[in-house]
């Protein structure tokens, strides 16, 4: 029987910005969109949804006079992130 996958992260925006915060300490918003290719409007829905289920944080600043939203990856986020990854494995070896 296949591993059930987590539908917050079934996403192709969703893990695509998990996929990238895994990988490093924090992202800022404008990284986030220009690597995703996602439009701002999306990315700030996606990061709310990730964000209510405490897979990342937020934190809103100003770098100079210019407003900057920073994304990490919670313990949570890192666990489920994992789960899945191994779940995906599971799918891809199995058969």
């Amino acid at each position: 029987m296949f591993p059930k996958l987590d539908p917050l992260l079934h996403s192709e925006l969703r893990l695509a910005v998990m996929s990238i915060l895994a990988g490093v300490e924090e992202a800022d918003f404008t990284y986030l969109k220009k690597q995703t290719g996602a439009t701002s409007g999306n990315l700030s829905v996606q990061i709310e949804k990730l964000t209510a289920d405490g897979y990342i944080t937020v934190e809103k600043g100003f770098k100079g006079k210019m407003p900057r939203t920073t994304c990490r990856i919670t313990p949570v986020g890192t666990d489920a992130f994992s789960n899945y990854v191994e779940a995906l494995k599971e799918y891809l070896t199995t058969g």
